[in-house]
């Protein structure tokens, strides 16, 4: 019987970026994701890196922002998870290009979506690593109260400018 072992991998989000984490299950996925998110927005800066499962077990990586390209990578070889994905998102958010990144056919699921601290769980055995979930953020420490409902409203309404 083999040994598995849980490690948790803290994800590096750069100030003002957003990541999403994912698993896929082919090569060209770096090249879908890249297409899939330049043609989203032309502001969109982003770096995306994803981990070979097989042949050579290479990071693939695309982007175009060096500095995002570096560290999707660092991300993805801190987590090291077989046909893991993470894209590291500047001057966009997930929501704007999630829908995009999961109609990539290759693409299996999303872990996170997010610019909060973000957390990895991955599960190691003597055969490589795999991602079991995330810790996105903190806990709750309550319930919306009046005016926490208006303060989200506020924010999605007249801050970001997505509700009417």
């Amino acid at each position: 019987m083999s040994e598995l072992k849980l490690v948790l991998e803290t994800v590096e989000i750069p100030e003002d970026c957003n990541v999403i984490v994912g698993q896929s299950h082919f090569i060209k996925t770096v090249e879908d994701i890249f297409e899939a998110l330049v043609t989203s927005s032309p502001s969109l800066l982003f770096g995306v890196a994803f981990c070979e499962a097989s042949i050579e077990k290479l990071v693939r990586r695309d982007g175009n922002d060096p500095e995002l390209v570096e560290c999707a990578v660092r991300n993805a070889l801190r987590i090291g998870a077989g046909h893991s994905f993470v894209v590291v998102l500047r001057n966009g958010y997930p929501i704007n290009v999630l829908s995009r990144i999961k109609a990539v056919q290759e693409v299996c699921g999303v872990f996170a979506a997010t610019a909060n601290p973000l957390q990895v769980i991955v599960a190691e055995s003597a055969q490589g690593r795999g991602i079991i979930g995330v810790i996105d953020g903190g806990s709750p420490i309550g319930v919306e109260d009046a005016s926490g409902e208006e303060w989200r409203k506020n924010l999605l309404r007249n801050v970001i400018g997505y509700k009417r």
